[in-house]
């Protein structure tokens, strides 16, 4: 019973999901602090404010400095790297331009052509947002806030809008529209047909906002429970398996906010490209 108790004591204190969830505060360590590492700086919490029905909460919490973070980071590296443009790029703007091409050239140009320059812009600012905030999260008391699905949802709500506004913008209203039906289905389709092409304009934008949230959230809670192991079994013994796993896990981490942010800018590129020029 007592060694039972003990498991249960060490399991409440380690709380996984709190780790990962948002909260109304910054985990800073040595400030305020009872043992040096817990310390807190609450942030502002504003009252609900509802708009048309809908309560809306506008406190600022731990995932949107991370996000703000994150955007303050890549206008910062880009305005240092490319402040003195060159023919030969070198330090900071040598790798930024080396990323900026492969965007272009790998997955613009790659599923949209030349026609695809227009959205270049876009794709571009997603990849780096994306990957910033994916490798902040690596980050000892920083969090992922692309393991936050209301961030990720709306980084796919961006990406919805571009799609329709490149499908009409390209097509008009009525032609993005029977677009979405593919040429040549018999009528007696069209019941069934019309549908789930219509359905399928909204699970894209889903997919992409579960994809990168549940593939973020994953490494994270593996590499929680991994340590976790060393608490709930109340020894040392396990130490070693436990942190040598959650090192491979981490070194892992960092390969997965690059194909996650990857991943979201193709996917976002195809569908804006099938939206755009349907007749590919």
């Amino acid at each position: 019973m007592a060694a039972e108790a003990q498991a249960a004591e060490a399991a409440g204190k380690l709380d996984i999901l709190g780790h990962i969830q948002d909260k109304s505060y910054l985990d800073v360590p040595v400030l305020d602090a009872h043992h040096l590492i817990d310390g807190r700086l609450n942030l502002i919490e504003l009252p609900p404010v509802q708009i048309m029905g809908v309560t809306i909460d506008f406190s600022i919490t731990k995932h949107v400095v991370m996000m703000w973070l994150a955007a303050a980071l890549v206008v910062g590296f880009m305005l240092r790297a490319f402040r003195r443009p060159s023919r030969v790029p070198r330090g900071m703007a040598n790798l930024l331009e080396a990323m900026v091409v492969f965007v272009r050239d790998d997955i613009v140009y790659a599923t949209m052509g030349e026609r695809g320059r227009p959205y270049l812009p876009y794709l571009l600012t997603v990849f780096f947002f994306i990957l910033t905030c994916n490798l902040l999260g690596l980050i000892p008391y920083a969090a992922t806030a692309t393991g936050n699905i209301s961030v990720t949802a709306a980084l796919a709500f961006c990406t919805f809008v571009v799609i329709l506004i490149a499908g009409i913008a390209n097509n008009g209203l009525f032609g993005y529209l029977r677009s979405l039906v593919p040429h040549g289905v018999p009528a007696w389709l069209l019941p069934i047909m019309i549908p789930v092409e219509v359905l399928g304009v909204f699970a894209r934008p889903f997919a992409l906002c579960i994809r990168l949230f549940a593939n973020m959230m994953a490494g994270h809670v593996v590499i929680l429970a991994l340590l976790g192991m060393i608490f709930l079994f109340g020894t040392l013994g396990v130490a070693p398996v436990s942190v040598a796993f959650a090192a491979a896990i981490y070194l892992l981490e960092i390969f997965v906010a690059l194909v996650q942010a990857f991943i979201f800018t193709l996917l976002s590129s195809l569908f804006i490209g099938m939206a755009a020029h349907p007749e590919h």
